[in-house]
């Protein structure tokens, strides 16, 4: 009997994983232009951290989280997102003390026990990104376009940025009160979940996907009506920031949360073409959660994005791994001998180069060469081997020359070269 993977724990297996080091390696770029730098954190971290900055009423604490006790009795969680774990090796290793500004980024697998879907796995991976010690509105406008010109450089098709504001610990008590009534003389139309909550959690039932309690929250009071001045002022700051840089958005009302830790500005990169789970990016502020964790007290914003929903929303891209530049096709053992050698020399020199490992014939040779995709091919027998040249094949025209096998890697490189200057001119 042989044994599966995990269900909702994927493998990303070659043809895939191009557009996973696409994203990454775009996302690397960006951010880096923005002055982010790379943090990596465990995937195992003591339960106690997400309990306190998730917030225990969440979904994600009371049913998602992968949760153990290890041997020496503690109890450990794989992580279910990226933001208490940055926090927390933040204050560890005291990251305000050499700097009390940190811009940095990650890149990771995260875990939820949930029912796996399009797009939405058990484990999943997000690339995320966290600013630390800055209150100022620029900030979130700076993040928010750093965004904004991530999706246009991986060129997804149309995506929205919408934005909301979820105020203070001065300004929501008094509209969470408000939140808590309406929703009081509505329970009989909400789900279990968002009955058993409203008064624990009310801003959740405003994210509730079930249909009878979208229906039943349409005129829901907004946390914008309710603002305190600051906070006002900070995300009108914020809309004036992005207009000033050109960065389309759409103030959304309706948008909360689900972590306990924001504040102020939030924000979601949405899609079309998910279905109910469209947003493929999201994030906001978060200025108490690092004092909430033991840490001094600074401000913070951030974003995460989902890397299995990036890939699927580009899985009709054509992003196929690089062909090599050359392949050897080698007959006879003396000849496969020298090629093994040959090729490992040019690997060294930056090429990438393909050999055939199971003596097979010239005409199979050439079968893989073109499967392969090389523009290249380098024929050596025993007469070759004896006047030290190969003879170079053209894929494209069949059209083939000699040379010499000393100073091989110039000679590739400069046929390469004159293949490239051909094709920008076609």
């Amino acid at each position: 009997m042989s044994i599966t993977g995990i269900k909702g724990m994927n493998d990303i297996l070659p043809g895939e994983v191009e557009t996973w080091q696409f994203l990454e390696s775009t996302a690397r770029r960006v951010f880096a232009l923005h002055g982010f730098s790379e943090i990596r954190v465990p995937v195992v971290e003591k339960t106690e951290l997400f309990q306190r900055s998730i917030g225990e009423t969440t979904d994600i604490v009371e049913k998602e989280m992968y949760t153990f006790v290890d041997k020496g009795g503690t109890s450990l969680t794989l992580r279910p997102e990226g933001t208490a774990s940055v926090m927390r090796a933040f204050i560890e290793h005291k990251m305000h003390a050499a700097d009390p500004v940190a811009k940095l980024y990650y890149l990771g697998p995260m875990f939820r026990y949930e029912r796996p879907q399009k797009g939405r796995y058990r484990q999943f991976h997000q690339i995320g990104v966290e600013a630390v010690g800055v209150d100022d509105p620029r900030i979130d406008a700076q993040i928010l376009a750093m965004l904004s010109q991530f999706f246009d450089e991986i060129d997804l098709g149309e995506v929205e940025l919408q934005i909301n504001s979820l105020g203070c610990p001065e300004c929501r008590p008094a509209y969470r009160r408000q939140l808590v009534a309406f929703l009081e003389a509505r329970l009989g139309d909400l789900c279990d979940d968002c009955r058993r909550r409203f008064t624990s959690n009310p801003l959740r039932v405003l994210d509730c996907k079930a249909a009878g309690c979208r229906e039943a929250t349409l005129d829901a009071p907004a946390m914008l009506d309710h603002l305190c001045g600051g906070c006002e002022q900070h995300f009108a700051a914020t809309r004036a920031y992005l207009d000033d840089l050109g960065t389309p958005y759409a103030v959304n009302r309706r948008m909360v949360r689900g972590l306990d830790y924001y504040t102020r500005t939030t924000f979601e990169m949405l899609t079309a073409n998910l279905g109910a789970q469209n947003a493929v990016a999201a994030g906001g502020r978060y200025d108490g959660l690092v004092r909430e964790l033991g840490g001094p007290a600074l401000p913070g914003i951030g974003f995460a994005m989902g890397v299995e929903r990036l890939a699927l929303l580009m899985g009709d891209k054509d992003r196929i791994s690089p062909p090599p530049a050359l392949f050897i096709a080698a007959l006879g053992e003396a000849a496969q001998r020298r090629a093994f050698v040959l090729m490992h020399q040019l690997q060294r020199q930056g090429l990438r180069v393909e050999i055939d490992y199971q003596g097979r014939s010239l005409k199979a040779q050439m079968r893989r060469a073109d499967k392969l995709a090389a523009p290249l091919v380098l024929i050596i027998g025993e007469n070759e081997l004896a006047q030290g040249v190969g003879q170079l094949r053209l894929m494209a025209d069949s059209s083939q020359r000699e040379i010499a096998l000393e100073g091989l890697h110039e000679a590739v490189v400069a046929e390469l070269t004159k293949l490239s200057g051909a094709g920008q001119g076609a």
